[in-house]
């Protein structure tokens, strides 16, 4: 069991952000919760189908994550930061290059046509 989905079986409270028409088949959409900017990305064919990190680049501090290229490195599922190219694993939120670096990782679910994220 990946560690979104341990956290996400202890979310009591869980919040609708957007629902599957707003997804983006392998892309990224961004949604607001509890001020902050969570990047979802959808990745039909993948199990679980949908990944939700942090939107700001630890390194740039731009809001820029949800418009980065998803892919595979190193038989991880990744999500490359737009400006400085460095890969982010989707289930861990760590960067491949720089140990340093992380992305918070948020639960996230489809409950119907609902698109939810978990509040820990």
């Amino acid at each position: 069991m990946n560690q979104s989905a341990v956290v996400a079986k202890r979310c009591e409270r869980w919040q609708t952000v957007c629902h599957t028409d707003d997804l983006v088949a392998d892309s990224g959409v961004v949604a607001w919760l509890d001020g902050a900017q969570v990047a979802i990305f959808y990745l039909p064919g993948v199990e679980p189908s949908v990944f939700a990190v942090d939107n700001r680049d630890p390194r740039s501090g731009a809001n820029i994550i949800g418009r980065g290229l998803v892919g595979s490195l190193q038989g991880e599922l990744v999500v490359a930061a737009p400006l400085y190219k460095q890969h982010f694993s989707l289930l861990s939120g760590e960067c491949l290059e720089d140990a340093g670096q992380r992305l918070r990782v948020w639960p996230v679910r489809i409950n119907g046509t609902a698109v939810e994220l978990g509040v820990v």
